[in-house]
């Protein structure tokens, strides 16, 4: 559904330079799938998403939805179809709603712009929409102070929804949330996608609940892909090193089992994206860097049927 050539997204910084938030990155999101997006804070994963969506400018490269691509799209009438097949679900739930609108008005506001339920229709489909969330169609005339963190964010859900799109950003939903309410939003999410046919982009801290939503995982570090492959791969077998610091920082409520699982802990501080490193970006806290990856960016290799590695350890451990 969704194909990523060589995506860079960068920014201006008035006199300082050039911010390199996304560098390069290629993937593909089919149809019907979860592909979970991962990485620290400052990776670049809330700035792919909405660069895939024309919401940041493309710096360089080509995004194709549905075999169209959008950097192309001239008129109107494209770019609205757009966005009604594409829409996103924000990681703030407080301050993605407009504090002035009632829940009914910010769901019923892309209803009205593309023209969808009009009449009679309206609200019958509002009430529709909060329900299927999770939600009371008493909860139409209320304003976004008046609900909860997880309650809003059921909101911007039956938002994203109202359109009836094909392809859903998932920004970091959960991450603003109470870990007994991410779990009800996860299961709702997976409910829609089973009931809707929907296809997610999910990006997310979490690495345990992206495990539970996704069906393939891509990891990110410093505007770079370095890592994509199924789920179950990934999590027995990975093979970048940032990968596996990642996955062995997951917590484990046994502390024997953690202590006899040993983590792999990360030197240095992550490196600005306004000066990256030469070569391998994650070199200066590999502990398995060389001159080579000082030297050289590795190109991404696919080691096993769907996982790809971007890491001249890999290649060099395997000949």
């Amino acid at each position: 559904m969704v194909k990523v050539e060589n995506l860079k997204k960068y920014f201006n910084i008035h006199k300082k330079g050039v911010l390199k938030a996304v560098d390069n990155v290629s993937f593909e999101v089919y149809k019907g799938e979860t592909l979970g997006l991962v990485g620290e804070s400052g990776c670049g994963k809330t700035t792919c998403g909405r660069t895939i969506l024309n919401l940041y400018p493309l710096t360089d490269g080509k995004v194709f939805f549905d075999g169209q691509d959008i950097t192309q799209m001239k008129t109107n009438e494209e770019q609205l179809l757009f966005k009604k097949n594409a829409q996103i679900i924000f990681q703030d739930p407080y301050a993605s709603l407009d504090p002035r609108m009632t829940v009914g008005e910010i769901i019923a506001e892309g209803m009205d712009n593309h023209r969808l339920y009009e009449g009679e229709g309206r609200l019958p489909r509002i009430y529709e929409l909060l329900e299927q969330v999770g939600l009371n169609r008493e909860h139409a005339n209320r304003f976004p102070h008046e609900f909860s963190g997880g309650q809003r964010q059921r909101i911007g859900i039956a938002r994203a929804l109202a359109v009836d799109p094909q392809f859903i950003v998932c920004d970091e939903p959960i991450s603003a949330l109470d870990v007994s309410i991410q779990a009800q939003v996860v299961n709702m999410l997976e409910d829609l996608q089973q009931e809707m046919h929907l296809t997610y982009l999910f990006a997310a801290h979490d690495l345990s609940m992206v495990k539970y939503i996704s069906h393939r995982i891509g990891v990110m570090y410093l505007g770079n892909l370095v890592e994509v492959a199924p789920c179950g791969p990934l999590y027995e077998r990975p093979l970048h090193p940032y990968t596996q610091a990642l996955l062995s920082a997951i917590p484990v409520a046994d502390p024997r089992a953690a202590q006899a699982s040993g983590r792999m802990i990360l030197k240095g501080e992550l490196p600005s994206p306004m000066h990256v490193p030469q070569g391998c970006h994650f070199s200066p806290r590999c502990p398995y860097a060389n001159e080579r990856c000082r030297k050289e960016k590795p190109t991404a290799q696919e080691a096993e049927t769907g996982h790809w590695v971007s890491c001249f350890r890999y290649a060099e451990i395997n000949g």
